[in-house]
This record gives C-alpha cells, sequence and structure tokens, in this order.
C-alpha cells in the first residue's frame, strides 16, 4: 500500500494487486479499492481522508468568508460532492469518504459539502446528461447560483404521471411547450424546471415521454400560488404556452425520458429519506431525532409514562431503520445498482412524520391548537401536524412506493396493463 498525490487534490493510499496490475486508490467508487481493502487498510483510509480534509478547511474555511467566494472555492476543490469523478467537479471518494468530509464540514460549521450542494438536479445531470451539459448546468447549481424546480405533476397525470399531456414540438432548435403542471415547489424563484413533456403521440404512453431542462424566466410561463392549509404557499400551478427551450437541453435521447425521470425519482426519494421541515416560529430541535421528543416530554412532565416512552421509541426505532435503508440505498446508487430502495426510504419517512406530528400532539396536548409566534412550542407541533401529510403525496405517493417495494424488491406479481402496447394517442380519456 503506498501513497501518491497531485498539487491541488487529495493524497491517495493505493492497494496494488499483484505485480502487473493498476494500482487502485481508495479515491475511486466503491467496488473497487473498498473491495480489495482489509478492514485495518480501511481504517487507514478513513483516517486519510479525514486528516485531509481537516487540514484543507484549516487552510482556506473562515466563518466571514464571502459566501460566493466560499462556494466556488469548495466546487473547485472537489469537496461539494466528493462521491463524484474528479474530471466532475468530485473527487472518487466511496460513500464513507464522503460521509467523513460532511462530517468534518459540519463540525467546523462550513456550509457547501453533502446535501448542501448534492441536490436532485445535479446528480439527475451528472447520471444521465451529456458532456456539454454537465460543463454547462452543474457547476452553476452545485455553487448554489441556479435554482432548480420540479414540473412533472399534471391535474390529470399525478399517480399515473406517465399518463401526462403537456406536449413538446420540435420546431427549429428548439422545442415548444405547450401544457400544465401542478404543485411545483419554487417555481416563483427557479431558474430551471426539470420538465417531463410528451414528443410522441403514436407509441405507448411511457415511451413518448422526454425529459428537459427548462428554462423557466421566459414569456409564456405563468405560476400561480397554491395557498395551503399551513399558511404557506411553497406549491404552485404552472401554465405553459407556446414557451421553448433549446433541443440541446433535452436530456436523454427523445422519447427516452421515462428513464431519465426514474434516475430523477430515485435520488428525490433518497432525499426526502432526510426530510424534516419546522415552522419558521420553532424555536424546538427537529424531533425527528428521538433526543427531541425526549426533551419535549421532559419539559412537558410526561417523561415519566410509560405510554408517552413507548411512543418516542417507536419513532426512534423508525428513525433508526430509516437511516439504515437510506445507507444501504446510497451504497446500491454509488454502485450503479438499482435506486428501488429509495421506495423504503421515502415511504418510511412519511411514517416518521406522521408518528412524530402525532406523539408530539400527545405530549403537549391542548397547547397543540395554539399556533402563532407567542407560543414557538405549539406553533411547531401544529405546523408539523398540518405538513406532515405531504410525505404521503410528493415524491410519488405512499401507495405507489408500495407498489415499487413489492414488485421490484420483494417480486411480487405485476399488476395488470392491458394498455401497455396501445400508442397513446388511442388510450381511453
Amino acid at each position: 500500500m503506498a501513497a501518491s498525490g497531485s498539487p491541488g487534490s487529495i493524497r491517495r493510499i493505493c492497494i496494488c494487486a499483484g505485480p502487473a496490475a493498476t494500482p487502485s486508490c481508495w479515491a475511486v467508487r466503491p467496488g473497487t479499492a473498498s473491495a480489495t481493502c482489509s478492514r485495518s487498510e480501511r481504517v487507514v483510509i478513513d483516517e486519510e481522508v479525514r486528516r485531509e480534509v481537516r487540514e484543507w478547511l484549516a487552510a482556506n474555511w473562515s466563518p466571514g468568508i464571502d459566501r460566493a467566494e466560499w462556494a466556488h472555492t469548495v466546487v473547485d476543490a472537489g469537496w461539494a460532492v466528493p462521491s463524484w469523478e474528479p474530471e466532475w467537479y468530485g473527487r472518487g471518494l466511496t460513500d464513507t469518504g464522503s460521509r467523513i468530509v460532511a462530517e468534518e464540514f459540519a463540525a467546523v460549521g462550513a456550509p457547501g459539502a453533502g446535501h448542501d450542494r448534492a441536490n436532485l438536479f445535479a446528480c439527475t445531470l451528472h447520471d444521465c446528461g451529456t458532456d456539454e451539459q454537465k460543463r454547462r448546468l452543474i457547476p452553476p447549481s452545485i455553487r448554489g447560483e441556479t435554482k432548480w424546480c420540479l414540473l412533472y405533476s399534471e391535474p390529470g397525470a399525478g399517480s399515473d404521471l406517465a399518463g401526462l399531456r403537456t406536449r413538446a414540438d420540435r420546431d427549429g432548435d428548439d422545442w415548444v411547450i405547450n401544457g400544465q403542471k401542478v404543485w411545483t415547489s419554487f417555481a416563483t424563484t427557479a431558474d430551471y424546471g426539470m420538465l417531463v413533456a410528451r414528443t410522441d403521440w403514436d407509441v405507448p404512453k411511457h415511451k413518448g415521454i422526454s425529459f428537459f431542462m427548462f428554462p423557466m424566466r421566459q414569456p409564456g410561463v405563468e405560476i400561480r400560488p397554491i395557498h395551503q392549509i399551513t399558511g404557506e404557499s411553497e406549491f404552485n400551478e404552472v401554465f405553459i404556452e407556446n414557451a421553448r427551450v433549446p433541443a440541446d437541453n433535452m436530456v436523454g435521447e427523445p422519447g427516452a425520458g421515462w428513464s431519465v425521470l426514474q434516475v430523477a425519482l430515485g435520488y428525490e426519494r433518497r432525499f426526502m429519506g432526510d426530510l424534516a421541515r419546522t415552522s419558521k416560529n420553532a424555536k424546538r430541535p427537529k424531533p425527528e431525532k428521538g433526543g427531541g421528543l425526549v426533551q419535549l416530554a421532559r419539559d412537558f412532565g410526561r417523561l415519566g409514562d410509560a405510554h408517552v416512552r413507548q411512543q418516542i421509541a417507536r419513532v426512534d426505532a423508525l428513525v433508526a431503520v430509516n437511516r439504515w435503508n437510506r445507507e444501504r440505498s446510497k451504497t446500491a446508487v454509488d454502485r450503479d445498482e438499482s435506486a428501488t430502495l429509495a421506495a423504503l426510504g421515502k415511504i418510511a419517512m412519511s411514517r416518521i412524520l406522521h408518528e412524530t406530528a402525532r406523539v408530539e400532539t400527545e405530549i403537549i396536548g391542548a397547547e397543540a391548537m395554539l399556533a402563532g409566534p407567542d407560543n414557538p412550542v405549539g406553533d411547531a407541533v401544529t405546523f408539523r401536524t398540518l405538513n406532515a401529510y405531504f410525505t404521503s403525496i410528493g415524491g410519488g405517493t405512499d401507495q405507489i412506493q408500495r407498489n415499487i417495494i413489492g414488485e421490484r424488491i420483494l417480486g411480487l406479481p405485476k399488476e395488470p396493463e392491458p394498455y401497455r402496447n396501445t400508442p397513446f394517442r388511442d388510450l381511453p380519456h
């Protein structure tokens, strides 16, 4: 085992398998070095990663640094998404190495690594985009300069997303888009939307869909906020009339958008497995990690109640199982294996949020009905109770996730599809 490195890049520890073998470095995706390392060698590798990132942070990070400048520095150094290949703004670290990077950044309060930057838009482009698209769109995305939204669901195509009717017609170097999307988060601030639209009406519904990186700030795009029960307007309707998207912004081939969409949905479900939201007035730590519920019960004199302790333990068990499944899912994605396990994390987070809201309400009692800045605890619980059930819908309903788990993980028979090979325009509507 030998160390090697180059200026501006992390030192690599290489393991040679025989005199004629090419050295494989720890800074490679899982399945290479990690597969050939002994446990003691992996410990040395992990320590080397931690030492290198600590040294880099000590030399570069300052709490007063300009955040835009810092984002550029982190991306240029490959720390923003360290599991990606060096040629695509990463360092080729394994999942364990990436977690170490995120831990060290968090320890000094430095933003810019892990989920701060590895958003589902950049990840989808990384996996499915052309080299030109990656060079053009990934850097501003992981630097936080470009904002994105999802243009998937339609009034008549939610659970059956493949039934979408937003159309894209080729016109020279552009595609002309007409249609309506709904439940779009962050549409009012987005620069781009990941858009699925129908480009071929004469093939079965899954085969006529294409995937676009759609510019949002243009004529023909009207955004109408949807008022929610929480008092927010996070979601929007988006009306698109004769808006244009350059042909170079299509991800994948025409008609291959369903495959790209599955990659994007896999990342969305994986990230939703980490989801936790609080009210704007909330002062409490997020209770999805059992300690928050314990502190809440202690503050309200309920920790001595055996029933309350049992309910808290139930939530904590769900969180632990979800954490393990998230790690399984991340490893599968990093190895370019099936992202189906993300469905487990997504449906688990739905249950965690539902159960957390229920237990919080039980702990604080009638105070859960009092919302507002003068009652931050009750306000936070009220918000989470009202908001908890959106995870049962967003990113694919719980019912869809159960179908995925049943068919793709458990191997159960698929539902009948009598119109599987019918051209979309001939389907009954």
